[in-house]
């Protein structure tokens, strides 16, 4: 009885796993803006009812935490990052912490960066998608700020200048 039991909570977990199936993918390369030397990669990848957001930012303010966010346009043709509108907020909340459920869709946490001026990083959000639907990240943008999201300032956080963006395109 133990081992019937014991099979079928692993057949149990290994259905669960199975049922998240990666789904499209979108990249962004970051590409520094007037004045600054931030690049990097960021990477969208479906997951269930979730969006993974993972990459690597180079060039920040070592041992510092940067604003991180989708923006509503897919346009850094300003040199200031300026044409990338303000975050991407399909469903009109207001702006909040990454962990609150009400907010912008394009809140993100803020990139820690390390001693070398490096930051890597993993995130799962539910309140974008990737390939379809009102939360699409595909064409937008991703912008990473001087200084960090306070997370409580309306309408962006007060999080500075714009250190380097990037359009999102399919992958």
């Amino acid at each position: 009885m133990r081992q019937l039991l014991i099979a079928l909570s692993a057949a149990a977990v290994l259905s669960a796993c199975a049922s998240v199936t990666p789904g499209p993918k979108a990249v962004t390369k970051l590409e520094p803006t007037k004045g600054n030397t931030v690049t990097g990669t960021v990477r969208f990848q479906q997951m269930g009812d979730k969006v993974q957001v993972t990459g690597d930012v180079r060039g920040l303010k070592p041992n510092a935490e940067h604003g991180f966010h989708v923006h509503e346009k897919g346009d850094c043709s300003s040199g200031d990052g300026v044409s990338a509108g303000g975050h991407f907020n399909p469903t009109g909340k207001p702006h909040a912490h990454q962990g609150t459920p009400e907010r912008h869709a394009g809140d993100l946490p803020n990139l820690k960066a390390n001693g070398e001026g490096v930051a890597t990083f993993t995130v799962e959000t539910p309140l974008l998608a990737v390939g379809s639907g009102a939360a699409n990240v595909i064409g937008r943008s991703v912008i990473v700020h001087r200084d960090p999201d306070d997370y409580t300032s309306q309408p962006a956080g007060n999080s500075g200048p714009r250190l380097a963006c990037g359009v999102i395109v399919a992958n």
